[in-house]
């Protein structure tokens, strides 16, 4: 229902077109106009009271025009079909003394029958009086006998009306019998719209209130998409919902029933709407104020929470911080760690290296050394001291030197290959060092590879390099 609610312009912006189609009709004859405005005041006469009291005036100007009799009665009924629908029961009772029904078509006489069976069950419930309100229910009740004798047993005009003759005079479950035998017909939104209300009249009336708030929202429905606003569904569904405790969506459907009321210009129905709008709108405001107070408690208590969540929000960043600072002077020392596990693990290749090296080169010289122990200790037993002088002074000590440094090229670029390339990429292009063929250092290259190596001590590199 509330989805169809909000459709409503929509559906009135069609009804608004169908009525201008009707307006700009190409009708000539007088019979054609007049049929033309029979269309227009079916269009209008639940829809706006003044469009359908100007209608109804058209008619009987033309019937006048036409000097047609029946016409003329006819355009009367309508006329006091509009009036009753508006509220003015004093106005509706002397234009019907107007009309005489033995005079009238068997047609005519039906919806006169029909229209003054109306009049009296509605005067009644808007008079509302113990002395009054039954001569009129007893009215209401004869007229329906009359009009039914007009309609066939299933015929919509002969259910509904018995149906709610016996409605009004409490007889529920038989009115139920012929409302419902009603319902199965092929209906137009306005006849749905009829008899889902007084379904749900009779359930409300039983307090079976579930079925009843059922129906009155189909009712409503019906009347939303036909375009009717003159209407009881949503005012009597507003009741039961404020009733059973539902006081925003019974708000919503005043609201509703007093735009409808408002803007079809019905008297009793604004009557009807003043008398509980009060109470509803009272009730939503305690509501209102209740839920106000709630939400007081509420806000209260989200806000020490959210003044809890800041404290522990500084909390919370300032561990981080700390921990930020901890996890930074950790990662350093990581990093230092790191470091210093990669020195060693180059110290002491380079110690594997150079061990391995210094025992070699030892090994060399401790051999050549006895070679020339033993030659000299030959040649003193024999006396040969010039060849003994031979031997000493046939010791090439460049050459020795020469294969030294060989030597140590060799081990030191075998554990450092990149050395020279990043030794040159401290300097700029042209300063460069460029080793000649055949040339795995130079002197420069050597002093800073004892550097590299861990000789830093300025008079062992200068001891090393003295005698080059």
């Amino acid at each position: 229902m509330n989805k169809t609610l909000d459709q409503t312009n929509s559906f009135d912006q069609q009804k608004a077109k169908e009525i201008d189609a009707l307006k700009h009709s190409n009708a000539t004859t007088l019979i054609q106009k007049f049929a033309v405005q029979l269309q227009l005041f079916d269009a209008y006469k639940s829809f706006r009271f003044d469009s359908a009291f100007a209608t109804a005036q058209e008619l009987q100007r033309l019937a006048t025009q036409m000097n047609d009799s029946n016409r003329l009665q006819q355009a009367k009924i309508k006329l006091g079909f509009v009036l009753i629908s508006s509220g003015m029961f004093h106005e509706t009772g002397v234009l019907m003394r107007d009309i005489h029904p033995a005079t009238l078509p068997d047609s005519l006489k039906a919806e006169y029958y029909v229209m003054m069976r109306r009049y009296y069950y509605d005067l009644a419930d808007y008079v509302n009086n113990w002395f009054y309100s039954p001569g009129y229910m007893q009215q209401g009740a004869l007229y329906t006998d009359s009009a039914l004798k007009y309609y066939p047993p299933d015929d919509f005009q002969y259910l509904s009306n018995l149906g709610y003759k016996h409605y009004k005079a409490g007889n529920m479950d038989s009115s139920l019998i012929y409302l419902t035998k009603a319902l199965e017909l092929n209906l137009n939104y306005h006849q749905q719209a009829m008899m889902y209300a007084n379904v749900g009249n009779i359930y409300s009336a039983k307090k079976e209130y579930d079925k009843a708030i059922s129906f009155l929202a189909r009712s409503a429905i019906a009347d939303a998409k036909g375009s009717i606003k003159e209407t009881t569904a949503t005012f009597n569904l507003a009741s039961i919902l404020f009733k059973t405790g539902d006081v925003k969506n019974a708000s919503r459907y005043i609201e509703k029933a007093v735009q409808d009321a408002t803007y079809y210009g019905a008297r009793q129905r604004k009557v009807q709407v003043s008398e509980i709008l009060p109470i509803i709108e009272g009730e939503k405001l305690n509501t209102v104020e209740g839920q106000k107070n709630i939400l007081i408690f509420y806000a209260a208590i989200a806000t020490a929470l959210l003044l809890a969540l800041i404290v522990l929000t500084i909390i919370i960043i300032k561990q981080v911080k700390k921990l930020k600072h901890a996890q930074a002077a950790l990662s350093a020392a990581h990093l230092k760690q790191q470091e210093i596990n990669e020195e060693l693990r180059e110290a002491n290749k380079i110690k594997e290296e150079y061990i391995g090296y210094c025992f070699r080169m030892n090994s060399e010289y401790i051999g050549k050394i006895e070679k020339l122990k033993k030659g000299l200790d030959q040649k003193m037993a024999d006396n040969k001291l010039n060849e003994a002088r031979f031997l000493v002074n046939n010791i090439n000590v460049k050459q020795e030197r020469d294969e030294l440094f060989r030597n140590f090229d060799r081990i030191f670029l075998k554990i450092f290959p990149h050395f020279v390339d990043e030794f040159n990429t401290f300097f700029k292009e042209e300063d460069n060092i460029h080793l000649k063929d055949n040339e795995l250092l130079n002197t420069d290259l050597r002093i800073f590879a004892l550097i590299r190596i861990g000789i830093s001590e300025n008079e062992k590199i200068a001891q090393i390099w003295s005698t080059q």
